[in-house]
């Protein structure tokens, strides 16, 4: 109720506001509000930048993007309220923090090998570290596949690279050199580099991702595999390097770090202030969205969903303007209406919310974040299966299983902002995907705790993911399961007494794993692990990037599949 009526306040200062601007100001037209938005571009990405505005501004006539094209030096570049695109993350505009920025797209150099390599199996294992990649480079006596892989195969490595300065400096940041040495490496176009690796099994060659990409599905072109990357260099492709067998799970890599940073690069709309005006905001969600297939043909990578959607979730916030009038009644009448209609619509949607909860439901109960958790706040209904993946289940009387999420994993998640879930009709056996917990992009994979076919999910968290946090046992159900081997699979589930005494442990996990997973250096969030007492901070995940957040669901979730 209380967050009902904040929001409701909320709503109220803020159409107010806008109001008062309104009455304050009758005359002022900003270029967005006019229809064109102006945006400065470095040279690399005007191209790019001019065809997303041409195409943009024929699907809208009304809107035009108007593009300027500016030196890398120029001083307005990102420090202005404009947007400008830049691409080059030495730019100072980039690295300003005070400045408003959002990834657009992404440029990543990868080295290729031929699918064909007779020491396919031992690259995969091993990956090939940035050392061995500079030894290999620098040292033209030491491109052989023997010396580089410790084995007896003595066939030569052929190097070829796309003669592009963009790659060029990528590999050279990546091996740390000044300069990459021409005398041992073939350069060529990228369709010349490209034949080579696809005719040559022992060939290495060095180009974008683009280059290898099939533009109808985003699959590998023929004859063509990634080489894998030993990014920590200990002579092993780990768990967490191994991004390199397809490309969504590539791509996604990338975005969370598990690529050397070196070889990729964003692409960024900058300004020095958030953007508000409507304009400027279709643009970018159109970029983020319609706009990302003209990347491909301009050496860009798209982003990858789940970024696309948390950027989205970043700039879209719901924009009320008011027309401009000279009549202070008519105004008037128009933000009695908006009021109005808010107020119904946030009545409606609390007795909607106070129906549902009222569900007849297993542990029926309502709770609300507290700043901190431990063992005595998390919530353990009596009545209910608790399986190990934080999960639980609860039979009805129709003989129906109810399924859902633990409060243990919302408090660690913080707030969930989508869900994605399976249809009814859909089997699912148990420890099979049951749920993905989405926040702003970053997300939880859940499992399941029993077996069975669906027979109808809450549609309600389609719109109302935050159930999840307020009522994981009542109006946060998930799913509602036929159950094909019930009797059996409790045996392996535990009831609420057994239940708490497990998830002591569990405290003790997140603590360890926050400690192994945060750095010396990492000071920003040292006020999000532990509070005094010990506690927990409650959402302690909401705070960190997509990078923890995988490692969380490997070394943490994944252990108990």
């Amino acid at each position: 109720m209380k967050t009902t009526s904040s929001l409701f306040i909320g709503l109220l200062l803020l159409l107010l506001g806008l109001s008062a601007g309104s009455i304050a100001d009758p005359g002022k037209n900003t270029d967005s509000k006019q229809g064109s938005v102006s945006i400065m571009s470095t040279p690399d990405l005007f191209p790019l930048t001019s065809e997303w505005a041409g195409a943009y501004n024929r699907l809208h006539p009304g809107m035009q993007i108007k593009v300027i094209s500016a030196p890398y030096d120029n001083s307005e570049l990102g420090t202005n309220e404009n947007l400008s695109f830049i691409a080059n993350k030495s730019q100072a505009a980039v690295q300003n923090q005070g400045n408003w920025k959002m990834a657009v797209g992404r440029e990543i150099i990868v080295p290729a090998m031929n699918a064909g390599n007779p020491l396919m199996n031992e690259i995969l294992k091993r990956g090939i570290s940035a050392d061995q990649f500079a030894q290999m480079i620098i040292n033209p006596e030491k491109q052989n596949w023997g010396t580089l892989l410790g084995t007896a195969q003595n066939a030569p490595i052929h190097i070829y690279m796309v003669n592009d300065e963009t790659i060029k400096a990528a590999i050279a940041r990546f091996i740390q050199v000044t300069q990459i040495p021409d005398n041992s490496i073939t350069m060529g176009n990228s369709a010349e580099v490209i034949a080579a690796v696809q005719k040559d099994p022992y060939a290495i060659g060095f180009c974008k991702i683009t280059h290898i990409l099939n533009p109808k599905n985003q699959s590998l072109v023929e004859n063509i595999r990634l080489l894998p990357i030993d990014k920590n260099g200990n002579g092993s492709l780990d768990q967490l390097e191994d991004i390199y067998r397809d490309m969504a799970l590539f791509q996604r890599g990338v975005w969370i770090g598990k690529y050397p940073r070196a070889l990729y690069s964003n692409i960024f709309a900058i300004s020095k202030v958030p953007p508000s005006g409507e304009s400027e905001l279709a643009f970018l969600r159109w970029v983020l969205t319609d706009g990302q297939q003209y990347l491909d043909s301009k050496g860009y990578s798209e982003l990858v969903n789940s970024e696309s959607q948390s950027q989205l979730d970043n700039i879209n916030t719901n924009v009320i303007s008011i027309p401009p009038t000279g009549d202070a009644n008519l105004r008037g009448l128009f933000l009695i209406i908006i009021l109005a209609f808010i107020a119904l619509i946030v009545m409606a949607n609390m007795l909607v919310t106070r129906f549902r909860n009222k569900k007849s439901s297993p542990g029926g109960v309502h709770k609300m974040h507290s700043p901190g958790f431990d063992e005595n706040a998390v919530i353990v209904p009596n009545g209910l299966y608790f399986d190990k993946t934080h999960t639980w289940a609860f039979m009805e009387k129709d003989g129906t299983v109810a399924v859902g999420i633990d409060d243990f994993i919302q408090h660690v998640t913080g707030m969930i902002t989508r869900v994605e879930m399976k249809n009814p009709g859909d089997t699912i056996k148990k420890g099979e995907l049951l749920v993905s917990l989405i926040q702003s992009g970053k997300q939880l994979n859940l499992y399941a705790p029993v077996s069975g076919t669906i027979k109808s999910k809450n549609e309600t968290l389609i719109t109302n993911a935050s159930f999840l946090n307020s009522s994981p046992y009542a109006a946060g159900w998930v799913y509602l399961i036929e159950p094909l081997d019930w009797f059996k699979e409790i045996q392996l589930l535990d009831m609420a007494e057994k239940y708490k005494r497990w998830l002591n442990t569990e405290f003790t996990r997140v603590k360890d794993f926050l400690a192994a997973t945060l750095k010396h250096d990492d000071i920003e969030y040292a006020h999000i692990v532990l509070q005094d007492g010990g506690m927990l901070k409650d959402g302690v995940l909401e705070e960190f990037g997509p990078k923890t957040w995988e490692d969380f669901q490997t070394k943490f979730l994944d252990n108990y599949r």
